[in-house]
């Protein structure tokens, strides 16, 4: 089988959720469990120069929403409405199904001494043992209430002292191998306790073999792309070609990955059997930088011959078009980029720049951008839409804002 460039971008947009309808009413748990069985994940970042990172991508695909029902639904339980997602290293930190737990225990297993600062973990197990057993007591706490209450207890009882930031590298080691999860956040900060005391008692006691895993995770990755290749598919869930490579060959054995050839890639692309291809271009959203359909940026300048790079960590002098830029899809393409803020304190939606893509017409862009713009502000729940100076798009987008 072989699929023009343009075929599989229609695909890769589809697979995302970007062509279908959106709710005609207010958006629920039932249509964030829908969307999240189709992307996987909503990546967690601490930036929230416009809004936090996983907030964006259901309202691109399913509109302006209440943010409270994704709260509640990542972090907290009820008899009525039992917990949905919990977080994970799952394409980085992220939002993921809790049913899909279980098939990042060989993740966890890797991190038994954390992902980063792991010297400092191995120094301190006998910390680590007290910041279970502090959790076990307190129940869901920071790590600065963790901290407080391990130096309250008597010094004699606890051996050598630590340093204060070792508790937090602590807890984190034990959130990465899985003895701790999140159970709630509030401000944004982590509150952890027992994984056993949050999660539904049959997923923490699943376990699943590692080579299943690895595969379901191929092929979780392949339904959210559409199409990929297998360093694409690898990216999705943050594997290493050890284990995506075999899983690849396997599911193609076993039918349930078919290989393609697309113009213009250097190798082949996998896709499910009986993947439907879109015929005409669609979908119409502003992405976030940490937008599952913009997660690996090779892919992003395949699919749509658009360089993107975040530029947070650049300084002001060398960034190229903003601090926090949101590529806009229009029509199934990417045709232009914004930098936002959002300013709460002059209630506005500020767009420090606005740039097209070359060959693209300014006002078919500025026009529909505008659009989303308004919505974007009246989801934020603030009153206007300003324009700075930066871009070639400027001038058509206040023009059309008008």
């Amino acid at each position: 089988m072989k699929l023009t460039a343009e075929q599989a971008r229609r695909v890769a947009v589809a697979a995302q959720g970007f062509t279908e309808s959106k709710p005609a009413g207010p958006v629920t748990r039932a249509h964030l469990r829908k969307l999240l069985s189709r992307i996987q994940v909503l990546q967690l970042d601490s930036v929230s120069v416009a809004v936090r990172a996983h907030y964006a991508p259901v309202f691109s695909r399913l509109g302006g929403y209440d943010r409270d029902v994704l709260d509640r639904a990542a972090w907290s339980h009820s008899a009525r409405a039992p917990r949905l997602m919990v977080e994970y290293w799952a394409h980085e930190a992220a939002l993921m199904a809790v049913d899909d737990w279980p098939l990042l225990r060989w993740r966890m297993r890797e991190y038994e001494h954390g992902r980063w600062g792991r010297e400092i973990v191995k120094k301190n197990a006998h910390l680590a043992e007290d910041v279970v057993a502090a959790v076990t007591e307190l129940g869901p706490s920071t790590a600065g209430q963790i901290e407080a209450h391990l130096e309250a207890e008597p010094r004699g009882r606890k051996g050598p002292w630590w340093d204060r930031s070792d508790t937090k590298w602590v807890a984190e080691a034990l959130w990465s191998s899985g003895v701790l999860t999140t159970a709630t956040r509030v401000g944004f900060a982590r509150h952890y306790d027992l994984s056993e005391r949050v999660l539904p008692p049959e997923v923490f006691a699943r376990d699943v073999d590692d080579s299943e895993a690895i595969r379901e995770l191929v092929l979780r990755a392949a339904g959210a792309l559409g199409i990929g290749t297998e360093t694409d598919l690898r990216d999705y869930f943050r594997l290493n070609p050890k284990q995506s490579k075999p899983a690849v060959a396997a599911l193609v054995a076993a039918g349930e990955l078919e290989e393609v050839e697309v113009d213009g890639w250097s190798a082949p692309a996998y896709l499910k059997p009986g993947q439907k291809v879109p015929r005409w271009d669609r979908g119409t959203a502003l992405l976030c930088p940490f937008d599952p359909l913009i997660f690996f940026r090779p892919r992003v300048e395949r699919l749509f011959g658009f360089h993107y790079r975040i530029e947070i960590y650049l300084p002001q002098p060398k960034r190229r078009f903003g601090y926090y830029v949101w590529p806009f899809l229009l029509d199934g393409r990417l045709v232009g980029r914004v930098d936002l803020k959002a300013e709460r304190a002059s209630n506005a939606l500020a767009v420090v720049g606005a740039f097209t893509e070359e060959g693209e017409d300014a006002g078919y862009v500025a026009a529909a951008l505008a659009d989303e713009l308004r919505s974007m502000a009246s989801w934020l729940g603030l009153g206007d839409v300003t324009v700075g100076s930066r871009g070639d798009l400027v001038s058509a987008l206040r023009k059309a804002l008008r």
